[in-house]
């Protein structure tokens, strides 16, 4: 039977094609498609989705498991997008004192919500239910928990943003330090080498290697969901004390979207991909500056259920840093409270594609709900 291959990308480059085009070969795929924000990653592209029976590949879910957004309305008296403007130098430095940002920062445990613990530890005794190795269980035990409520580097943000009157915050995190060693140990054993390993090596479903991946996979992608939940509790909390308003949250939505599920006997391996069957809802970020869209999916199979997970970067941090001026990035982020140096250059607007030719590709899988924008951005 022929594979189903669709190609969705816009500005699709050479590696990216040559990437997506040595993972659908494989006889395992049965399925592929390119979205449109797709660029080169390591092994499988950024916004490719994979779908494979009997086997599954490490590599495509990639290093941050469970990467995702979680979009989180804020519900108050008075008008709180105006009070987050008039009080907006004292929202930011409380939140940076509150969540920890950056490459390899975490928390103290005292600092972490008891639910949040409560939920820790549930997920520790499902994994333990399951197909497990010993020496992961203790590290997860001893390790994992120091992670809950830490944002990390790169791409990942916390965004205050408004709709009118309506204050939203959106988070982009995922499984931090927990999740990339849990990649890193199992692309190993899967390719059985400590060398070259970041390649396409399979794992059969039902070897005794692969079932401890399903089981570990399923507790990074729910130990990500967690992180960002405790995060926004944390920042509600700092919205509470400087407002001195009594706030409800609303969840909206929270989604990974660096994973692999078994859905219809086939396993769906998203790369940087948003889930998008019909009706369900989704977020996808453009840039620091110009927010975040709510999205509900049509369900499209052309785009195998998927869409974007973002803009796409249209260039590599080195060359951002090299094209970009600082007076260029502060220029574009007129009017925007935000993490705006040096250090956060390589995530300038310019970064990135232009978001409306990303929405304008997928029309034809997600529906646009809302267009959020950004009041206060903080980046690791």
């Amino acid at each position: 039977m022929e594979k189903e291959i669709y190609n969705h990308a816009i500005d699709l480059d050479e590696e990216t094609k040559r990437q997506f085009e040595e993972c659908y070969n494989e006889d395992f795929v049965t399925a592929a498609a390119l979205m449109p924000d797709a660029h080169s990653g390591y092994v499988a592209p950024i916004g490719s989705v994979l779908l494979t029976k009997e086997y599954i590949v490490p590599a495509w879910v990639g290093f941050d498991i469970g990467c995702g957004l979680i979009a989180v309305k804020v519900k108050g008296k008075d008008n709180l997008v105006e009070l987050v403007k008039k009080n907006q130098d004292e929202i930011y430095s409380r939140v940076l004192k509150e969540v920890p940002l950056g490459l390899g920062e975490t928390n103290k445990q005292e600092k972490i919500t008891e639910k949040t613990k409560i939920e820790f530890n549930k997920l520790i005794e499902k994994f333990k239910e399951g197909p497990h190795n010993k020496d992961i269980l203790n590290f997860l035990k001893n390790a994992a928990m120091k992670h809950l409520g830490s944002l990390g580097a790169g791409n990942h943000f916390i965004e205050l943003c408004f709709y009118k009157k309506e204050l939203w915050i959106v988070i982009h995190s995922g499984s931090r330090g927990i999740g990339h060693k849990i990649a890193q140990k199992y692309m190993i054993k899967a390719a059985k080498s400590e060398k070259g390993y970041e390649k396409t090596f399979p794992l059969d479903i039902n070897s005794e290697l692969g079932k401890e991946y399903l089981n570990i996979l399923d507790f990074g992608l729910s130990f990500a969901l967690l992180n960002r939940l405790e995060m926004s509790y944390k920042i509600t909390a700092v919205l509470e004390k400087v407002l001195k308003k009594k706030l409800k949250m609303q969840l909206w939505v929270n989604k990974n979207h660096n994973h692999a599920i078994l859905e219809r006997n086939v396993y769906i391996h998203r790369k940087g991909a948003t889930p998008a069957k019909k009706g369900e809802r989704g977020i996808i970020p453009a840039n620091m500056r110009d927010g975040n869209f709510l999205v509900k999916g049509l369900g499209n199979p052309k785009f195998l259920l998927s869409s974007s997970h973002g803009a796409g970067r249209a260039m590599s941090r080195t060359k951002a840093k090299v094209e970009i001026s600082m007076q260029e990035f502060e220029k574009s982020m007129e009017g925007i409270k935000g993490t705006i140096n040096k250090g956060t250059l390589d995530e300038a607007p310019r970064a990135y594609k232009d978001i409306s030719k990303v929405m304008e590709a997928q029309r034809e899988s997600v529906k646009i709900i809302k267009h959020i924008k950004p009041l206060i951005n903080w980046k690791g």
